[in-house]
């Protein structure tokens, strides 16, 4: 349920657009949402536009979305974007908040960019996933008719979970474009004192320590998507089949990253087509 994927430049692929187990009714609204969230990572990511012109970029885009809201034409410049999304909010009744709640977080990710700063602790952390994550999954649950306060809560864990292994799958790489993930009070607490990220992530060791911390973020991590998996029996038909794909291989992913231990800061792990039957096995025991 989850648009988290690999970040930054393939960050929405594993989000399931005409997906074969898509009904086909809900194939346009789940194209225009991603079309929205996969332009404006672009912006946020992509290219090489100082800070200030990225933020000023999100900001017009953010103007679009208020303006099909209200139901205005949005600017030329989106227009393949918005006007089918405004066409989908209309038909479906989609919540806008949503939206604007993954504006703020490639806001957020431009400006901590820039700053190089790091997230203070799992709090802070969290909050951005709430904001970065589990609104698509929100919007899906929307699409599907599932409203109920507990399958919010779930959606929310899994999305939540699912982001958490983006970033501990994609250290390596964010570490040297200046995104750092790793909860600093996450790192003081396994003897990482990180007083200045810009340096210090990027001369992290692979060593005894790191290995350890690896361990413990990875340990989070999965705790939180445990308290998620009760969705796949919420979402009805082929839809619950998909969602139990994707948490069994994103946990695939977490074991992978947490046997790397340090060497996660070097290597990237990756799913393997070996891993097929043991996801496989896993969705049939859920």
């Amino acid at each position: 349920m989850s648009a988290a994927g690999t970040r930054p430049v393939d960050h929405y692929e594993n989000f399931p657009v005409a997906s074969w187990l898509c009904p086909p009714r809900l194939r346009a609204p789940i194209a225009a949402i991603y079309h929205f969230a996969r332009t404006a990572d672009d912006l946020a990511d992509e290219g090489d536009a100082p800070a200030a012109r990225r933020l000023a970029d999100l900001s017009a885009y953010r103007e679009d979305l208020h303006a099909i809201a209200r139901g205005a034409q949005p600017a030329p410049r989106w227009a393949a974007v918005f006007q089918p999304l405004a066409a989908q909010i209309r038909a479906f009744a989609l919540p806008v908040q949503p939206l604007h709640d993954l504006l703020s977080a490639f806001e957020q990710d431009v400006a901590k960019t820039e700053r190089g700063a790091a997230y203070a602790d799992w709090p802070e952390l969290l909050d951005y996933c709430r904001r970065s994550a589990n609104p698509v999954g929100r919007l899906l649950l929307h699409l599907y008719g599932v409203t109920e306060a507990q399958a919010l809560a779930e959606s929310d864990a899994i999305c939540t979970a699912l982001q958490l292994i983006n970033f501990w799958q994609d250290l390596s790489v964010d570490i040297p474009r200046g995104r750092y993930y790793l909860p600093l009070a996450e790192c003081a607490a396994h003897g990482l004192a990180i007083s200045d990220p810009a340096t210090q992530f990027a001369a992290l060791q692979p060593d005894e320590k790191t290995t350890e911390l690896i361990a413990a973020c990875a340990r989070q991590t999965s705790a939180g998507m445990q308290k998620g998996l009760q969705l796949v029996h919420r979402v009805p038909g082929r839809a619950g089949w998909e969602l139990r794909a994707v948490a069994q291989g994103g946990l695939r992913v977490l074991e992978r990253a947490e046997a790397l231990g340090a060497q996660v800061l070097r290597r990237r792990p990756r799913l393997r087509a070996g891993d097929a039957p043991a996801i496989a096995w896993r969705m049939l025991r859920m």
